[in-house]
């Protein structure tokens, strides 16, 4: 059974992040999204609520689980008997972006990485503009999956633009 890690901090997740793991679940037997803490990131969202919102919105994907990073990627990998990290490209800056990691990754425990490119319909959305938009009361509810929208504008205090008049 080939196994695959698909990390990330998922603050919050989005329709893109859902996309990227359906369709690495086309490619290994098992996915295990990693939630993971991002050190040069401000996380919005405790890492248990991510978790939980991350399992939600995977809960009828079979073959997908969500468990917690807790140390280095590479060990997770270890642990959870991954083949290969699995990671989704919107564009150019992303690749720049991943490219160091997954060369370290390698590096570290021979762990290869396998890189997705993202549906172009969802490559606008990424989790730092979904907390901007929701921070000036813009609609993100076409943008993360059912019941991530409530809990990101409760973490800010925020009320949608609409509610507000």
């Amino acid at each position: 059974m080939t196994v695959a890690v698909c990390p990330g901090s998922f603050d919050p997740v989005t329709l893109g992040h859902l996309d990227v793991v359906r369709r690495a679940r086309a490619m290994f037997d098992e996915v295990v999204v990693g939630v993971a803490h991002n050190a040069s990131k401000q996380a919005l969202l405790p890492a248990e609520i991510r978790v939980e919102l991350a399992r939600a919105a995977l809960s009828g994907v079979e073959g997908v689980r969500v468990e917690l990073v807790a140390g280095l990627l590479t060990d997770f990998c270890e642990e959870v008997g991954a083949v290969a990290v699995v990671k989704g490209l919107r564009g150019g800056a992303d690749y720049d972006h991943e490219l160091p990691m997954a060369l370290m990754n390698r590096h570290l425990t021979g762990v290869e990485t396998v890189f997705v490119v993202g549906d172009p319909a969802l490559a606008h959305i990424a989790s730092s503009l979904v907390k901007d938009v929701a921070r000036h009361g813009g609609p993100i509810a076409d943008l993360v999956p059912d019941g991530v929208e409530a809990v990101v504008r409760e973490a800010l205090g925020t009320a949608p633009a609409y509610e507000r008049r």
